[in-house]
């Protein structure tokens, strides 16, 4: 079972992304740039974030580690800066980078899955991983997709 504290921290992690939604549900173009602006951030941020827990993981495993979770662990950082690409260049944006991202967040769960198979990660961490991955990822896609 999923200790207290982080189950709910983790989905607390929603928020952010759930209040930008809901402000361009809202439709008010004074605030449109800036809840995209910060649901781009926002998942790009966690992201990145996903990649400093494995690589954790991978410290705390030590000679267990297997080298591709080092490798895996600075993809989603790498992901999320090419993805600033478009914005910083005048390309289109925020579309291909909020899919880009939101495809990403639920493909981490391929890692997670494997570091559960292998026994690095606890043994709550997929209960944890699937739903805030998943709704995560799902958020940000409908944002970019919207």
């Amino acid at each position: 079972m999923t200790p207290s504290l982080p189950r709910l921290l983790g989905f607390a992690g929603l928020l952010p992304q759930l209040a930008a939604g809901y402000v361009l549900l809202e439709n008010n173009p004074d605030w449109r740039f800036t809840a995209l602006a910060m649901a781009y951030a926002y998942a790009a941020l966690i992201f990145s974030f996903l990649g400093g827990l494995w690589w954790g993981l991978a410290a705390a495993a030590g000679e267990r580690a297997p080298k591709w979770l080092w490798v895996a662990a600075v993809v989603p950082s790498l992901i999320a800066l090419a993805s600033a690409w478009p914005w910083a260049t005048g390309g289109t944006w925020p579309g291909p980078s909020m899919i880009a991202l939101g495809s990403g967040l639920i493909a981490s769960l391929v890692v997670d899955w494997r570091l559960q198979k292998i026994g690095i990660a606890p043994a709550w961490w997929l209960s944890l991983r699937v739903p805030l991955s998943i709704g995560l990822g799902g958020i940000t896609l409908a944002i970019g997709l919207a």
